[in-house]
């Protein structure tokens, strides 16, 4: 069996990174220019929308725009539109022989749920509201309901489109509110008409795959403890080509606290929805991110899932901002106010989202640290000397001192074991601050309650990511691959490197974890991937490993040759429609899930 790859295993190879530059003269002559246009686009939300239409529809021509677009996003990455829709054709293809084979399989379930899509719908164009009902009509599952509640809308086809559709369809079911709410209230009003078990939410303009809803009745089937389901999701233009596909993690709690990790599909149990009040109104425009936020709460992970499929497909490109895209500072401001109220819930009192000005509609969040004193034990991984400068950091003001262990033949476990700290601090002495706060986030990160341990974003001289969370298999470790590489500040893909987030475990070269928590757990004496142990064994015990960026540390060493992992790797945390085997974002090839969900449901019977 090879040995594991995990960091950190610091080679001191040069390589080319994915997205590297190759010339640092010109990248940092180009950098100024790059940052005003990024700043002035995010300043401008329009035409940053309709400049980013522009370069998909002409990248299918001009490869070279599909740079130039990666390049004015503020370090995003993504799927280019010729391999995406190289991999549509691959996994979701030939349509026909899907369809059957769904419908096939949809006919032999017993007692199929009867799933209410709920629709707020204010002033649609007339051919997108068509498009989107013609969507859910096209599902392959029959078993649904469409419940519409048009706010009051001034433009009669809203009204003429939904009467006409519905004295067509028994399915479909709407009211006209007598005067406009907002979404908040148009969505009760519309949740008033369910009577499904479980409740999808749909945007006026958007379009569902004719397998979205036979997905769901499969899982809320196969697993009856489910309240919340939600799925992958990519956008489309007004000629329906697809493209920017958001490729999710599973249920990641921590990461729900930066981002509506939800929205796009969201499903809830109608019983979930109604103990909690429905929507609130006052969140306008991050309304469905407050949603899931108290929706999920009180839940155990198994009551949360993953569907990794594109179940849902959000337009785009139609000359027409939705409110969250027209009033982006007021939608941010009440996502904030809605974590906050989520985090004092939780019992995290103290903790504040604080706006990203970087990355509009994504929060970052300050924990605090104990009001008490409390000590400090760390456990160096590596026989080198601890630098007095590093030693004058790790005292902290107001604690109750730090002590230093270094790592014996027993190990670095075997150090912690002697600790006498109320927390403990693996850390590799090779390793430099980035910046003043590290270690408070980090051990901030640590003392919250349900987390079992934290780690920093680790970073070569070059601003580089060596280690961004790893992706877990067995007994190996990888760093995640579409991250490694990138340079800090960049976003990565959908965010992932900007913002914290559960993962499956941390490398070795920094820790925090909670000497309760460590003493907790039976341990082997010694152990080569030590920290691997250690996270499997916290997590096992329902703690969550959270990776942090907003702690940042520096590696002397160049960025290391990285080893190929798994096509797929069974992570809870990686999305399996996207490959580990070699470095930066590519998509798995194979069947892939769509083929899979089939065979599920055929077993099922």
């Amino acid at each position: 069996m090879r040995a594991a790859c995990s960091i950190p295993a610091w080679h001191h190879t040069a390589r080319s990174c994915p997205g590297e530059r190759q010339d640092p003269r010109r990248e940092s002559l180009l950098q100024p220019f790059l940052n005003t246009a990024r700043h002035w686009l995010r300043r401008h939300p329009g035409l940053h929308r309709s400049l980013r239409q522009g370069m998909l529809q002409l990248q299918r021509h001009a490869p070279w725009t599909e740079r130039l677009l990666d390049t004015l996003r503020p370090g995003g990455v993504t799927i280019p539109a010729a391999e995406y829709q190289r991999w549509i054709d691959q996994v979701e293809g030939p349509a026909d022989a899907m369809r059957q084979r769904l419908q096939a399989a949809v006919r032999h379930m017993r007692n199929p749920p009867l799933i209410s899509v709920v629709m707020p719908a204010y002033n649609t164009p007339e051919r997108f509201l068509r498009e989107a009902i013609a969507s859910l009509q096209a599902q392959i599952y029959p078993h649904w309901e469409l419940c519409v509640a048009d706010d009051a809308s001034p433009e009669p086809q809203v009204s003429h489109v939904l009467r006409e559709m519905a004295a067509a369809d028994p399915r479909i079911r709407f009211v006209r509110r007598p005067a406009n709410g907002h979404i908040s209230a148009a969505s009760n009003t519309a949740l008033d008409l369910a009577r499904g078990e479980f409740v999808a939410l749909m945007d006026h303009d958007d379009l569902l795959p004719p397998h979205a809803l036979a997905a769901v009745a499969h899982h809320v089937q196969a697993a009856p403890e489910l309240q919340v389901l939600f799925s992958d999701e990519d956008k489309v233009d007004d000629r329906g080509r697809r493209s920017e596909p958001h490729f999710k993690p599973g249920w990641n709690a921590e990461l729900l606290l930066s981002q509506n990790l939800v929205s796009h599909l969201g499903v809830y149990r109608r019983a979930l929805l109604r103990r909690i009040g429905g929507f609130r109104e006052g969140f306008e425009g991050s309304q469905d991110w407050d949603m899931a936020l108290r929706a999920t709460a009180g839940l155990r992970p198994e009551q949360v899932r993953h569907i990794p499929l594109v179940l849902y497909h959000w337009r785009q490109g139609t000359g027409a901002a939705s409110f969250s895209e027209s009033a982006l500072e007021r939608c941010a401001a009440a996502g904030r106010r809605a974590v906050s109220e989520h985090l004092a819930r939780r019992g995290e009192t103290g903790a504040r989202p604080l706006p990203q000005p970087d990355l509009p509609g994504w929060s970052r969040i300050v924990h605090p640290l104990p009001a008490r004193p409390f000590r400090l034990s760390v456990v160096l991984t590596a026989p080198s000397p601890l630098p007095e400068k590093l030693r004058e950091i790790l005292r902290l003001p107001g604690s109750d001192g730090t002590e230093i262990l270094s790592a014996g033949p027993e190990g670095p476990l075997g150090a912690a074991r002697q600790a006498s700290g109320e927390m403990l601090l693996f850390l590799d002495p090779a390793l430099r601050p980035d910046h003043p706060e590290w270690l408070a986030e980090l051990l901030a990160q640590a003392w919250r309650p349900g987390v079992g341990a934290a780690g920093p974003l680790v970073m070569d001289a070059r601003n580089r990511a060596m280690e961004a969370g790893l992706v877990v298999e067995g007994e190996r470790a990888w760093p995640v691959p579409y991250l490694a590489g990138l340079r800090y500040p960049a976003q990565g893909y959908h965010g992932q490197l900007r913002l914290p987030r559960q993962v499956s475990a941390v490398g070795a070269g920094c820790l925090a974890v909670r000497r309760a928590a460590f003493e907790a757990l039976s341990l082997p004496a010694e152990a080569d991937q030590w920290h691997l142990a250690l996270c499997e064994g916290l997590r096992q015990s329902g703690q969550r490993i959270v990776w942090t960026p907003l702690a940042r540390l520096r590696h002397s060493g160049r960025m290391p040759e990285l080893c190929a992992g798994p096509a797929s790797p069974r992570d809870p945390y990686f999305n399996p429609n996207l490959s580990a085997a070699r470095p930066g974002l590519h998509l798995a090839e194979g069947p892939g899930q769509l083929a899979a969900l089939i065979e599920a449901m055929q077993a099922a019977r």
